[in-house]
């Protein structure tokens, strides 16, 4: 991956995050990460306050706002899982054991061939959702880890419906930087767009405060991985007869339809470095068609895709018994 302009200026940001920091150590591990705690602790210091205080102090939260925050848990242990081990080789099990909760060990991990300066944005994204699982289950019950399938086949399933062929040899998005960076393409943003359906919901100011603050983060997860992808927009995803733009573009249109939302996806092309709406006002969806993405079925009561079981939380749990009933 060529080291660009654009790769120096996000070099430069990732560095001035890092600077000061435990994640300034190049060796240091995820456990010392869960030890020593990471540079902007989930929890906050002890003596901030959810008015004035810059940081997060996870409250308990009662009543309806429970399920709007424990829906997210889903799709943060789907990140969580899938960038600790392309980047480290290793999942929540090791990095943060007690976040598992009993849940079983996800399918498919491993750890990706990434070039040095992809790897340390991705251990960055790692360590950011081991935060974020954290901040929400301090916040509200949750549930233990669902099972998760981060296999290559189940990457190259969605790869192959949204070009609509099967590609020859199948897609690997842990074969590459360019390719482990389309594949996160899918995740975060369908996350994203969830924060923003969850927040009109809320009540609890710190229910909003939390959305709000993992909502920044994960627009920040999205903007670096499409940035990255717009530089190489008109470049050939080798060995296949298709382009980034192309790429994304058929990504997104697959997240359109299975959502049954319309318009709420658009790929990485000019004009649209970054998704928003008509306002460039980011994209909403509801917990519906965020698991008929997730599923890939289009069918928010037919498990599969990342989730072969199902996801968990209230909403989840209700669109799965409609099924079986």
């Amino acid at each position: 991956m060529a080291m660009s302009k654009l790769y120096l200026c996000l070099q430069a940001v990732l560095l001035l995050s890092l600077d000061a920091s435990p994640l300034a150590q190049a060796l240091l591990t995820v456990r010392d990460l869960h030890h020593h705690g990471y540079h902007h602790s989930p929890t906050g210091p002890s003596t901030s306050n959810l008015s004035t205080g810059p940081s997060y102090t996870p409250v308990p939260v009662k009543g309806k706002d429970v399920d709007w925050l424990e829906f997210p848990i889903n799709l943060e242990y789907l990140e969580a899982e899938f960038f600790l081990w392309s980047a480290f080789g290793y999942g929540l099990d090791k990095a943060a054991p007690e976040l598992v909760s009993g849940g079983p060990p996800p399918i498919g991990g491993q750890k990706a061939n990434l070039d040095p300066f992809l790897l340390e944005v991705i251990k960055e994204f790692a360590y950011q959702e081991v935060g974020h699982l954290r901040a929400l289950k301090k916040t509200v019950p949750g549930f233990p880890r669902p099972q998760l399938d981060l296999s290559a086949s189940n990457f190259a399933k969605v790869v192959n419906v949204a070009l609509n062929t099967t590609l020859s040899p199948p897609f690997n998005p842990y074969a590459s930087s360019l390719n482990y960076l389309l594949a996160s393409y899918l995740i975060p943003y369908v996350g994203l767009t969830g924060y923003v359906g969850a927040n009109p919901h809320l009540r609890n100011p710190t229910a909003k405060r939390l959305v709000a603050g993992l909502l920044g983060v994960e627009s920040g997860q999205d903007a670096v991985i499409r940035a990255l992808l717009f530089e190489q927009k008109g470049d050939l995803v080798v060995p296949y007869p298709y382009t980034v733009s192309e790429f994304t573009l058929r990504l997104s249109n697959l997240r359109n339809t299975l959502g049954h939302t319309g318009i709420a996806d658009e790929g990485v092309i000019p004009r649209y470095i970054l998704a928003g709406d008509r306002y460039f006002v980011a994209y909403a969806r509801t917990p519906a068609q965020i698991l008929r993405i997730v599923y890939s079925s289009g069918n928010e009561s037919s498990p599969g895709g990342f989730y072969p079981h199902g996801a968990d939380g209230r909403f989840a749990r209700h669109y799965l018994s409609k099924a079986r009933n």
